[in-house]
């Protein structure tokens, strides 16, 4: 069976080398960018089967790199996990809670994210998407 291709877009680089290392412990395969626009790129170029989308990011943000991707045809099928610490810096950001509800990203998590549950999170995604 072929392995599960993630795509991890965050522009904090220890969180991407610890959450690529969790999930390929999984034994998925974990492709990384680290802005919107690089992860734009790497939908394209790689196909993933889900992707992890931190919010607050420079040049492009989560929220609209979501949007795109879910208005796209060929993309919008893809499963999206958003993952901020907007929860953390609500006063001091434009990003609210209400903001990612509203994308039609399939899933919400805050930073910090337990391993286990984010593990928990990506294998309920592949279960709803292969169910529809």
């Amino acid at each position: 069976m072929e392995k599960k291709k993630i795509l991890l877009v965050d522009d904090d680089v220890d969180f991407v080398e610890a959450t690529k290392l969790i999930l390929e412990s999984k034994s998925y395969d974990v492709i990384v960018a680290y802005d919107g626009k690089e992860g734009l790129k790497k939908v394209q170029t790689e196909q993933p089967n889900l992707i992890i989308l931190d919010v607050m990011m420079p040049e492009m943000d989560g929220y609209e790199v979501c949007a795109e991707l879910k208005a796209d045809p060929e993309y919008g099928h893809i499963p999206i996990l958003l993952l901020t610490a907007v929860g953390e810096a609500i006063s001091t950001s434009k990003y609210t809670k209400e903001m990612g509800m509203r994308t039609e990203a399939d899933d919400y998590i805050p930073k910090p994210v337990e391993p286990i549950e984010l593990v928990e999170r990506v294998e309920n995604l592949f279960r709803i998407s292969y169910e529809k």
